[in-house]
Formats: C-alpha cells, structure tokens, sequence
C-alpha cells in the first residue's frame, strides 16, 4: 500500500521560510540536499512522519506565482484557541477562527496563516477526522 511522505512547495528565500516554519509549525530540518540549481530542505517534527520539502531554485529572484490550483497545506493542533493566540503573539497574522456545520454539527474548526510566499495553511482542532 502507497504511504504520503511528503508535499513540496518552491520558495524563494531559504532562511525566512524555514524561520516561518519552525516558528508557526515547530519544523525543522531534517536533510538539506544541495544540487547544482537548486537546494531541496526537508522540514519535519516528532509528531508525523510526513514531512514538507521546500524547494529553493538558485538564482532566483522573482516569486513563484501559485496560480489558481493551489488550495492548502493542514496541520491539526490540540488546542485551536491557543495556537491562535501564540500566531497572533508571533505577528504572523491568522485569519480569524472559523467553524464548519454540517447537518447542524460542527465537523472542523479552523484558521488559516499564510506563509512568506503566500502559500496558505490551514490549522486545525485536532478531533474526529482531523487526527
């Protein structure tokens, strides 16, 4: 059977991404492999496996245009409200907490934070199917 190991996102400046990163999300490296052209960083911690790899293209100057495909990366958090506060605390600017109802239950309660390159993330209340 297939595992998900990892999702990669381009990024432009190396050193402000992975100090977006732990900040926000407690990643930090676990590899760094540096080719001619470009560097991939793989980021992780001991709560997943699965790990993010940001891909730096040398030479770089511009940012990278997301377009209109991209959609989210997720991470779920014990307690919504106080990682809330600690990004508010940190200036990363989270969107406000907002709250799913399906068929009168509320299935997720969230928010969103963008990186440094637009990417957007989606934080999650850990529960049910957002383990």
């Amino acid at each position: 059977m297939a595992k998900a190991i990892h999702s990669m996102i381009r990024v432009l400046d190396e050193e402000r991404s992975l100090s977006f990163y732990e900040k926000a999300f407690g990643l930090k490296v676990a590899e760094r492999l540096a080719f001619e052209g470009f560097t991939l960083v793989y980021l992780s911690n001991g709560d997943s496996e699965f790990e993010l790899e940001l891909t730096i293209n040398h030479g770089r100057t511009e940012p990278h245009v997301l377009g209109d495909g991209y959609g989210h990366l997720a991470f779920s958090v014990d307690d919504l409200e106080a990682e809330h506060a600690r990004f508010e605390t940190l200036g990363l600017s989270p969107t406000p907490l907002k709250e799913l109802k399906l068929e009168g239950k509320p299935p997720a309660r969230f928010f969103f934070v963008q990186d440094p390159d637009g990417y957007k993330i989606e934080v999650l209340q850990r529960g049910g199917r957002y383990k």
